[in-house]
């Protein structure tokens, strides 16, 4: 009998082991959940061809995790209806302190940006430049109010609104990338000069087949304090403080990644 101890030893080292090998594949996998727009070029689409598309997977990657979307329209109670809803854990650009999400540290810093050809030679960089008042100028609308983007006010202050064109940010979802059209006008000519959001700016213009000239909007800070530039960051619940101090040292980690996907991306930086 003492011949058989070996054999029976062996099973019952090997039996434990594979059950607890098939344990660890019935353990289902790590979701990153994200709450993106499906039609936002540069930032995200359905295709995952945006930079906060790539930025996920740089993240998820370095938590051994895979990415789960839900998809949604930016717009009005877009952080209502995903993230505050548990639809997902994360939403991939926003403002630090924006109302409702805790919010990591920032992983860039952009800026408005005026948009002209560069056939036209305009060379503007300040709202304060009086060739404003005698061209026509696309800016981003919000809603239809005329008066809710940094641009707009801006431009209102200086009493500069009768040659003022709208573009919506959030414009007709049956065509792709909606917001777009601002940058498409300036390249056909529709209007002179652009004043838009940098990313947005910087991607489609370096796809554009008509050179553009990008020159950061100048002052940052116009008086008595509209910003043109604003960090951005990665939003979560405001009860998940361990999953943004994780996201936090995964920014710290792989930031040089973070950083050649902007630039591949061409979004225009402001150092901090």
């Amino acid at each position: 009998m003492s011949s058989l101890f070996p054999g029976l030893r062996l099973l019952l080292l090997v039996v434990p082991a594979l059950t607890l090998a098939a344990c660890r594949a019935e353990k289902p996998a790590r979701e990153l959940r994200v709450c993106s727009d499906p039609n936002n070029l540069p930032f995200s689409n359905q295709r995952q061809e945006g930079f906060e598309n790539r930025l996920a997977q740089l993240i998820a990657g370095e938590l051994h995790a895979t990415v789960h979307y839900t998809w949604w329209a930016e717009r009005r109670g877009f952080l209502r209806n995903t993230l505050n809803a548990g639809l997902c854990d994360v939403v991939m650009g926003m403002p630090p302190g924006t109302g409702g999400v805790l919010t990591t540290a920032p992983y860039y810093r952009s800026t408005y940006v005026f948009v002209s050809r560069r056939d036209r030679k305009l060379s503007i960089a300040s709202l304060d430049d009086p060739i404003l008042r005698r061209l026509k100028i696309g800016v981003q609308l919000v809603g239809d109010d005329y008066a809710n983007t940094p641009p707009v006010h801006a431009l209102s202050r200086r009493g500069i609104t009768k040659n003022i064109v709208g573009f919506r940010v959030v414009g007709d979802y049956s065509e792709a990338n909606p917001p777009a059209r601002i940058i498409d006008a300036v390249a056909a000519d529709d209007v002179d000069v652009a004043v838009a959001w940098g990313p947005l700016a910087g991607y489609f213009a370096k796809r554009s087949k008509v050179p553009l000239v990008l020159t950061p909007v100048l002052p940052a800070v116009d008086p008595p304090g509209l910003r043109f530039t604003f960090d951005i960051s990665l939003a979560v619940r405001k009860d998940e403080q361990a999953l943004q101090q994780e996201l936090d040292r995964v920014l710290v980690k792989r930031r040089a990644g973070i950083d050649s996907i902007l630039t591949e991306y061409g979004v225009p930086r402001i150092p901090s």
